[in-house]
């Protein structure tokens, strides 16, 4: 994996919307965060175009993307907003030009097309972390700047990392290169030249919001007959927001426990990274991490996301 230059203080960041249109309150909020932080927000009007369910044309959103690699002024590429969208954007992005400029990029949910598009398209750390609408235009309550800054401005390893409410499904410890996202966007790509297609002995971390447990059921038996639960050593599930049966019974952490119950490696849940209602960490993906399902559950990234 190449691993993109480390964020200083006072490098440009470009904002791009490759999925739906977002509140411009959200965005004007996000973009003070973003300041906040020491960085430099760059957009042009572009990012507020709207075609019904999405930020404007794909040619346009693809361009955006584009315009920020090809630009030596920008450091970083981040998601204005999730929803839907990105893999519309995936045929006309250029895996040379990703490859060339290796920006970082940042993002979650929806833009789990893209982070795959990087990470295994194009061999590139990428970045499942806060964009604009719903996290940075929150604040201290939408994400964690602590974790934000060690994975893109830190030359070390992250290291622990681990909250209150991660608990374990399946003890014991393994180490894999880390990758993964929203669950229906990895099953989405299936089938397509973007596919989710990870190596033998990757760790898979899974997000998902707003998905009732029956659903959660069927997209994990997709996983597990496509072969992908097989070629996982280890599983970080996120904290599955909204994923309760109304009225409360399942719950979503039961049927993902009853779901995992026989996997053979790690597995840990709860983990505060993408859809949460904490603030939410920012992870590396395509780095090496080291899973640990014991009393203290914890992930430990062990190496370092950018150079």
């Amino acid at each position: 994996m190449r691993k993109p230059r480390a964020l200083t203080m006072g490098d440009r960041l470009a904002i791009v919307a490759p999925a739906s249109p977002f509140a411009r309150e959200e965005f004007d909020r996000g973009v003070e965060e973003i300041r906040s932080l020491g960085f430099e927000p760059v957009y042009d009007d572009t990012v507020f175009e709207r075609r019904r369910y999405v930020a404007g044309s794909p040619e346009t959103r693809a361009a955006a993307i584009h315009a920020a690699w090809t630009d030596p002024s920008i450091a970083a590429v981040i998601g204005a907003r999730g929803g839907y969208g990105s893999a519309q954007v995936l045929p006309l992005l250029d895996r040379e030009l990703a490859q060339r400029a290796c920006k970082p990029f940042i993002g979650y949910s929806d833009l789990t097309a893209v982070l795959t598009f990087l990470t295994l398209g194009c061999e590139i750390v990428a970045f499942h972390g806060p964009m604009l609408a719903g996290r940075l235009g929150r604040g201290a309550d939408g994400y964690d700047a602590d974790s934000f800054e060690r994975a893109l401005c830190r030359l070390e390893p992250m290291g622990e990392l681990t909250a209150a409410g991660v608990e374990s499904i399946v003890e014991g410890e393994a180490r894999g290169l880390l990758l993964g996202g929203t669950l229906t966007q990895l099953l989405a790509s299936l089938g397509t030249p973007f596919a989710f297609e990870p190596p033998s002995g990757y760790v898979l971390f899974l997000d998902e919001v707003g998905e009732r447990p029956y659903r959660l059921d069927r997209m994990v038996t997709q996983l597990k007959q496509a072969g992908l639960l097989a070629r996982a050593a280890a599983v970080v599930i996120g904290e599955l927001p909204r994923c309760d049966e109304p009225g409360g019974d399942p719950t979503a952490r039961a049927v993902m426990a009853e779901l995992f119950a026989d996997f053979p490696g790690p597995v840990l849940i709860g983990f505060p990274s993408g859809h949460t209602v904490s603030p939410a960490m920012t992870l590396p993906f395509g780095v090496a991490a080291r899973i640990i399902a014991a009393p203290q559950p914890r992930v430990v990234i062990e190496e370092a996301a950018v150079q």
